[in-house]
């Protein structure tokens, strides 16, 4: 790894906690919930620090399983602090904020398999768990719902997906727009993931998944101005061919802070997100005549 690549990763992660405040006028709810508890949960990586945020009388809630953004450099789970309070206050559920590791500490697929042996520690005993995240949380998410799938783990209620990065193997081009750089994406694959190869595989770069049947229903937010937005509604549309229930919502005129950015339509559009999770959450009625 390039020393400079290394200095830069550093300090952004030092300073992530002073620098990452782009929630604070989206805390529409759930301002008044308690400090989250932390507790560690083992992985295949070793034990990993999960916030969790806890509606009055949560009792047996389903859990939602959240990962944050970051580019996998910036180890910060409070800077969804306002998102995790909001769902767990309007959505019902137990939120799982999970603080995975991140590069230069580690490299691809650590955070993948970290943030799955989380959601499937939630759902043993037949918890009803979802899992979600945003930008590339919300490539997490649906790394998550892959590696469920495919190793017969747990079955997510649902997966949202929230202007996420779903395509860590297409080269940056110098000259895109928008918020995210072609500078950070080429960081991010030089420090996380340096080995080339990697990048196609399907846990780092969901859209490039052969098949996709069999996955939870989805909720997928992308942004219209956004550089991911072509990544996200790709992978709505091949989820939807693959015959996945999908909800896409795309927020007009914004770029990748997209609830942040357009505060007055991002009540709408947390409401329903939380909506999904509710409902995702709720038991399954046994059909008529069965016990």
């Amino acid at each position: 790894m390039r020393l400079a690549d290394r200095l830069r990763v550093e300090t952004m992660r030092a300073t992530a906690r002073f620098t990452v405040s782009y929630g604070d006028n989206l805390r529409f709810a759930g301002t008044d919930l308690p400090a989250p508890e932390k507790v560690r949960v083992p992985t295949r990586h070793g034990r990993v620090p999960v916030h969790l945020y806890r509606p009055p009388g949560a009792g047996d809630a389903a859990v939602h399983v959240h990962l944050h953004g970051g580019a996998f450099l910036m180890r910060h789970p409070a800077m969804d602090d306002w998102w995790c309070r909001y769902l767990a206050a309007t959505a019902g559920v137990v939120v799982a904020n999970v603080d995975f590791e991140v590069a230069p500490r580690v490299a691809y697929p650590v955070a993948q398999h970290q943030a799955h042996d989380v959601a499937a520690s939630f759902a043993r005993d037949g918890a009803r768990v979802s899992v979600g995240g945003f930008s590339s949380g919300g490539g997490l998410a649906a790394s998550v719902a892959l590696q469920a799938r495919d190793s017969g783990s747990f079955t997510p209620t649902l997966q949202v997906l929230g202007i996420p990065s779903l395509d860590l193997a297409a080269e940056p081009r110098d000259g895109d727009p928008g918020m995210i750089s072609p500078a950070l994406r080429r960081l991010v694959r030089r420090v996380y993931l340096p080995d080339p190869a990697s990048r196609r595989e399907p846990y780092a770069s969901p859209l490039l998944a052969d098949d996709l049947t069999g996955l939870p229903p989805a909720v997928v937010l992308t942004a219209e101005r956004d550089i991911l937005r072509a990544e996200g509604d790709a992978y709505a549309e091949r989820l939807r061919a693959a015959g996945v229930r999908v909800v896409h919502d795309v927020t007009p005129g914004v770029d990748h802070y997209f609830l942040t950015e357009d505060p007055v339509r991002a009540r709408t559009t947390m409401a329903m997100v939380a909506a999904e999770v509710r409902a995702a959450g709720q038991p399954r009625m046994a059909p008529p005549g069965r016990s």
